[in-house]
């Protein structure tokens, strides 16, 4: 350390606790709740930016021992009310013992209760990022110079100054100035702050090209006035029911904001066929997709900086992933030849363009969109080899990202092989009687007894099981803050809930291995679970108590047949690669996306999603198109492997696979019709297998699902 330099001041890391969601994590002293909450990705409503104007982001701090957590938290565990809480007369009042979670500041390990009033109760789009160790090697840079006062003599025009004050004063070379940048040139020199040789500070936007950071041009994109100190970037992952972003700070590497929207493209199709096949049959259906996803980039952009304090017109670099018809649409390309075989991409390469080219509220920034693999493997199954990396690695990876369309990349740093199979949307809750998104309310964790057959079930929004005390009057508490109100009790089952109450049927013996639900018993405690459903069976689930508002849960045999008909084309396709590949056996298993986050593997593994391996070794990678999508944004090298391992991964298409049918059917099966299951075997009593092929599969149902549609007339 330099003499006469104070040593840094090191803020204390603090435990905090928000309750009901059971999130915690460590952050640093004087942080406010509402950002605690956003660090640890906990529903906590506010809209005016931490202001203190809303009255959305009330909280309450919960005071006592708490040994399930190792808290002993006192009254000064958030810092008392200021000025801004005394003067607050919103429309919700500050009821006695809540603060404003913008407000409050964490000073001691705390506790704090997130009431009903105070969560969003919109879909639960759990999309957080975490890039581990990278080298920051950002493409777009920031540049305080001097601008000399303008003289009679001088020859050179204005941007041509501005690049050799940055030569001068950064030893920065540039090729030179994007035409964009100069409409607003001399206004903003002559805006910037006054330093003491009659000059003016201004800041340079620079954008840089080029792989290798020796070889790289910059072009200056944008002059500010005074001094800029963040560069800002937003990673965007297009996905078909959600559209997840993530601000950055491109020097930093600090993540300072995240968020996700709905896909306003549902209302037009659930999932990526049904959306082709609205461009096939409506004129000017490609142009109405294009404007939805775009207005979403847009909004959510704009939601980014504003979380974060922050102007649009600040973001220099948009990164965009998602699958292909996603990324053709965003870019106005007609993505109905990727609608049937033989799937050709308009390319396959990255794409650099403008943000305004894409109707974004960012005039200086420049949008890179990553490559596709295949025709239905895109940039977000890039991205998220890129964060998995198991290109670096000799461990045999199979990487898993399970949506209405299932991306599978299986190998190591010896090849990989990918494919993605047509799971369909019934994993999100979709085509499922009493499926649902995840919001609150949804069934997502399940345990049936096999000797009563009596369930047990956990829904979002509650850490209690419902056979816990206290677990109906929790569900049953209504929300209503300003116009906002949501249903009460358990309302549906989500995506991982539907996983683990099939694997639990056939673990407790109501579904037989080839998915059949077993007739009830004459009598005794099972004769209630399983209910006449026309010529089928349906087993209740979960029944609201007497008195009490909800629907009756209930898994009928359609339901148990649509998850059959998805992971049988998921693990067929898990199969072929494995095929072709010439692997046995994965070494390890990875699960990426929102929804994989939240299966359980041993669950997973019992319905045959996956196929047989060691339980351990099969771990959620959570958000991993995101988290490689900031990756690629804050490191070109980064960018450069991703480009650089896309060209490497082979492509099988499931679609054209004669192979692909056969492994199918014999998929179907609970857990696998043909292959054994030792390892899942030691974990788990499973049934002994008694079919081969489900028998009471209707002649149409052994189709698996397919991308092939028929195109309708044109209007």
């Amino acid at each position: 350390m330099p003499p006469g330099t104070l040593p840094p001041v090191e803020v204390p890391e603090l435990r905090v606790v928000f309750t009901p969601a059971g999130r915690t994590g460590a952050v640093s002293e004087g942080t406010t709740v509402l950002d605690a909450a956003r660090q640890l990705g906990v529903d906590l409503d506010s809209v005016c930016g931490g202001r203190g104007i809303c009255g959305r982001c009330q909280v309450t701090p919960s005071l006592g021992t708490f040994d399930k957590w190792a808290i002993t938290a006192g009254t000064d565990a958030l810092s008392p009310p200021g000025a801004t809480e005394a003067a607050y007369s919103g429309r919700r009042p500050l009821d006695a013992g809540s603060r404003l979670g913008c407000q409050a500041r964490i000073r001691a390990d705390v506790v704090v209760d997130v009431p009903p009033d105070s969560q969003l109760h919109g879909p639960v789009v759990r999309k957080t990022v975490d890039v581990g160790d990278i080298a920051l090697d950002p493409l777009a840079t920031l540049h305080v110079v001097t601008v000399p006062p303008p003289t009679l003599d001088e020859r050179r025009g204005l941007a041509q100054v501005i690049i050799d004050c940055v030569a001068d004063e950064w030893d920065v070379h540039l090729a030179g100035i994007l035409p964009e940048a100069l409409a607003g040139l001399h206004a903003s020199v002559a805006a910037g702050s006054p330093d003491d040789a009659d000059g003016r500070l201004v800041t340079v936007a620079v954008r840089w090209s080029g792989s290798e950071p020796r070889e790289r041009t910059g072009m200056v994109t944008a002059v500010w006035p005074g001094v800029v100190t963040a560069a800002l970037g937003v990673a965007i992952d297009i996905g078909s029911t959600t559209i997840a972003g993530h601000l950055t700070d491109l020097h930093s590497g600090d993540v300072l904001a995240s968020a996700g929207r709905m896909n306003p493209q549902i209302r037009l199709g659930e999932d990526l066929m049904s959306r082709v096949s609205y461009v096939m049959m409506n004129s000017g259906g490609a142009r109405e997709l294009t404007a939805l996803v775009r207005d979403c980039l847009a909004t959510l952009i704009t939601e980014l900086c504003f979380d974060a304090g922050a102007e649009p017109g600040a973001v220099l670099e948009v990164m965009l992933v998602g699958n292909p018809i996603m990324i053709h649409i965003a870019l106005g390309i007609d993505p109905t030849p990727l609608g049937q075989a033989p799937f050709t991409l308009a390319t396959d390469a990255a794409i650099e363009l403008d943000g305004p080219n894409m109707d974004l509220p960012c005039p200086s920034a420049r949008v890179y969109v990553g490559p596709a693999i295949a025709g239905h493997v895109g940039a977000d199954t890039a991205a998220a080899v890129l964060a998995g990396g198991p290109h670096r690695d000799d461990a045999v990876t199979l990487l898993v990202d399970v949506g209405t369309n299932a991306e599978i990349v299986l190998g190591s740093a010896g090849g990989l092989w990918a494919a993605s199979s047509p799971t369909g949307p019934a994993f999100e809750g979709a085509q499922i009687s009493c499926g649902q998104r995840a919001t609150s309310g949804a069934i997502e964790r399940v345990r049936i007894d096999p000797v009563t057959w009596a369930p047990r079930v956990r829904v979002i929004g509650c850490d209690l099981w419902s056979d816990e005390p206290g677990f109906a009057e929790a569900v049953e508490r209504r929300v209503a803050a300003g116009t906002r109100s949501a249903a009460a009790g358990v309302t549906g089952i989500c995506g991982s809930g539907i996983i683990e109450v099939i694997a639990e049927m056939y673990l407790a013996g109501v579904l037989s291995s080839d998915g059949v639900i077993a007739a009830p018993p004459g009598e005794g405690a099972r004769a209630s679970r399983v209910i006449s459903d026309g010529r089928t069976w349906s087993y209740v689930l979960y029944e609201p108590p007497e008195g009490a508002d909800g629907p009756t849960i209930t898994v009928t045999q359609n339901d148990v047949r649509a998850i059959q008909l998805a992971k049988a084309a998921l693990r067929a396709g898990i199969d072929l690669l494995r095929e072709h590949a010439g692997i046995e056996a994965p070494d390890r298993v990875q699960l990426a996306g929102a929804f994989g986050a939240h299966i359980d593997p041993v669950r997973a593994m019992v319905l045959g999603l996956i196929g047989d391996c060691e339980p351990d070794e099969v771990r959620s990678v959570g958000n991993a198109a995101g988290t490689g999508a900031v990756r690629a944004l804050l490191s070109g090298s980064q960018r450069a492997e991703m480009e650089q391992v896309v060209r490497s991964i082979r492509k099988i298409e499931t679609a054209t696979e004669p192979r692909f049918q056969e492994l199918f059917v014999a998929a179907m099966a609970l857990p696998h019709a043909t292959a054994a299951n030792p390892l899942l075997a030691a974990v788990v009593d499973l049934p002994e297998r008694d079919g081969i092929v489900p028998t009471g599969v209707g002649p149409g149902e052994m189709q698996p699902p397919t991308r092939r549609r028929r195109a309708g007339r044109r209007r």
